[in-house]
């Protein structure tokens, strides 16, 4: 296992960590009703042709297996996020709740010296569970100070510090132990298929060999201008990923022929600029807070332009939007308004009064006066807020549904007990604030294409032997949309299981070359499973080559006099 950076865990390490498993045994345990079929429909219902029936079919297969596997043979550990939904809930076969999951706490004390190697975000650092959030039911109060001073005993964290800790501690407990900076740099080509890789190491380069496979788990490019702006198909304008995401695995894929898919999408989110301490001036994802009451999104025309407490993934395309008039991005870069009920109540990135307005943010005592800091039509400005005032008392969104999926309803206040005045509230109590909103991204969703079994594909459609992609690395299974909470890890773990299991599958060990007398042959009876022994006929002896769990039975005396070399063989006879 190869690792670019110096740290391990990426942007899974940076995420919540919740992982989009459908149909998953958690779920029987509570009661929950799903099927096969229903999830079959929930996605197909948002391909607009972009997503493919047999990785679908694969993903959605293989998604309990998977949260079986990895709970009876590694330290993961899942739970429900309880009344967490599907992104898009209301489409057929969507579900409001169940098929999301995520890792209990883990206490960071059992990594020993990789305890501090595991990379860790500005936004989301593991202090808390997701079912601790605002998002969650555990802990509607939040999570008391007594207990958060407890978990610092064996630094024990949530979210994707949490998975990433379970799967690596599962690696180091197999002898498992990441290589970190080493970078991926070639593919090596040997008898017809994909053998290793030519890795950059911290001491120079070096060639690593596979007898099964290599599985491309690079991440993707969003942080490769050139390849952003060669295959994306609107602007994206930050990227709140690690910065090692230059897919490094989608040029080695390139240059050995193979066919790339979704190259066009990312996991879309919208963001502003904010100062965390340590960091300096970074990308903020805008989730929650665009969602709760007391605020709205304009363009620079002062106008809304979408629902703002729709799912992150889907918002991106209001981003995109084009008037063909005036051929600009009418919708981006955008404004979030605010009023000071918001911010007092929910506080935004860290920042909450009394304390001074941040830099990053504008102020004004007026609407109008906000208007003219911000740029955009003051009349329009002004005529936005009062529609949105209006309608948010009568309780209602009449422009952009906001609030009528449960999806909205869940993300905006649970002080309003999933009601649409969750996330509908006037902008009335100045002073006002705005921010300016860029169009972000996860991650980006383009790779080679695999077939159901993360084998990569080449041009023709024909499979690259020995070669692998799974996660951002690969085209995502899931095309333009987004299940629901965990929507790219869920697919990141299905398919980094499938790649693994078929790669194992052929990595046998170095076989072994017999060579007996032929009045022996019969002598050897049967083989286990699928997997035969080849038996050639050369001259007066018979030349057995095992494969692999080849089970070969003798009589008792049988292999007496019988000749056994260790020849190390790959393809073929040495």
């Amino acid at each position: 296992m190869f690792e670019k950076a110096d740290t391990v865990g990426g942007t899974s390490a940076w995420s919540g960590g919740t992982v989009w498993l459908p149909n998953n045994r958690h779920e029987v345990e509570l009661g929950f009703s799903d099927s096969r079929e229903e999830v079959l429909t929930c996605l197909m219902s948002l391909s607009h042709g972009l997503m493919e029936q047999p990785l679908v079919e694969a993903y959605v297969d293989t998604a309990p297996e998977v949260v079986a596997w990895l709970e009876d043979h590694s330290p993961v550990e899942f739970e429900t996020l309880r009344g967490m939904s599907d992104y898009h809930p209301e489409h057929p076969g969507g579900k409001q709740e169940g098929r999301s999951l995520e890792c209990t706490l883990f206490p960071f004390a059992d990594l020993g010296d990789w305890a501090h190697r595991v990379t860790v975000g500005w936004q989301i650092t593991g202090e808390i569970t997701m079912s601790e959030s605002s998002l969650g039911r555990k802990a509607p109060g939040g999570v008391p100070a007594e207990e958060l001073e407890r978990r610092k005993l064996r630094d024990e964290r949530g979210a994707g510090q949490a998975l990433v800790g379970r799967l690596l501690r599962g690696c180091l407990d197999r002898g498992v132990e990441p290589q970190v900076g080493s970078r991926g740099v070639r593919l090596l080509p040997g008898a017809g298929r994909v053998t290793g890789v030519l890795i950059e190491g911290p001491d120079g380069p070096f060639e690593a060999h596979a007898r099964g496979g290599v599985v491309l788990a690079t991440g993707g490019f969003e942080h490769d201008e050139r390849l952003v702006k060669a295959f994306l198909r609107g602007p994206l304008a930050r990227a709140v990923s690690v910065p090692t995401n230059t897919d490094d695995g989608l040029r080695m894929a390139m240059r050995v022929g193979a066919d790339l898919t979704d190259m066009r999408e990312a996991w879309w989110v919208a963001t502003i600029d904010v100062d965390v301490a340590g960091w300096g001036r970074v990308p903020w994802q805008v989730n929650t807070e665009r969602t709760r009451p007391h605020t709205i999104m304009v363009n620079d025309d002062g106008v809304r332009f979408t629902n703002e407490a729709a799912n992150y993934n889907a918002l991106g395309n209001a981003f995109h939007v084009v008037d063909v008039q005036r051929f600009a991005y009418v919708n981006h870069p955008a404004w979030l308004v605010l009023d000071h009920h918001f911010l007092s109540r929910y506080g935004l990135a860290g920042h909450r009064p009394p304390a001074p307005t941040p830099g990053w943010m504008i102020e004004a005592p007026t609407v109008t006066g906000l208007a003219e800091r911000m740029g955009v039509p003051a009349d329009a400005m002004r005529a936005t807020v009062e529609r949105w005032n209006g309608n948010a008392a009568a309780g209602s969104d009449p422009d952009f549904r906001r609030g009528d999926s449960h999806h909205d309803r869940a993300w905006g206040d649970p002080a309003f007990g999933g009601t649409h005045l969750g996330t509908l509230g006037p902008i009335d109590c100045p002073p006002y604030y705005a921010v300016r909103v860029r169009c972000g991204a996860l991650g980006t969703k383009g790779g080679p294409r695999t077939d159901t079994q993360g084998r990569v594909l080449d041009v023709d459609g024909d499979v690259i032997e020995g070669l692998y992609a799974a996660g951002n690395a690969m085209g995502s299974v899931m095309g333009m949309t987004y299940g629901g909470h965990g929507g790219t890890l869920g697919p990141g773990l299905v398919f980094g299981y499938l790649s693994g299991r078929h790669a194992a599958a052929l990595a046998t060990p170095p076989m072994t070359c017999m060579t007996v007398p032929w009045r022996l042959a019969e002598q050897f009876a049967d083989t286990r499973d699928d997997l035969t022994a080849v038996q050639l006929d050369i001259g007066h002896e018979l030349v057995l080559r095992q494969a692999r769990h080849a089970v070969l039975q003798v009589e008792p005396g049988g292999i007496e006099g019988a000749e056994v070399r260790g020849d190390l063989l790959r393809d073929g006879f040495g």
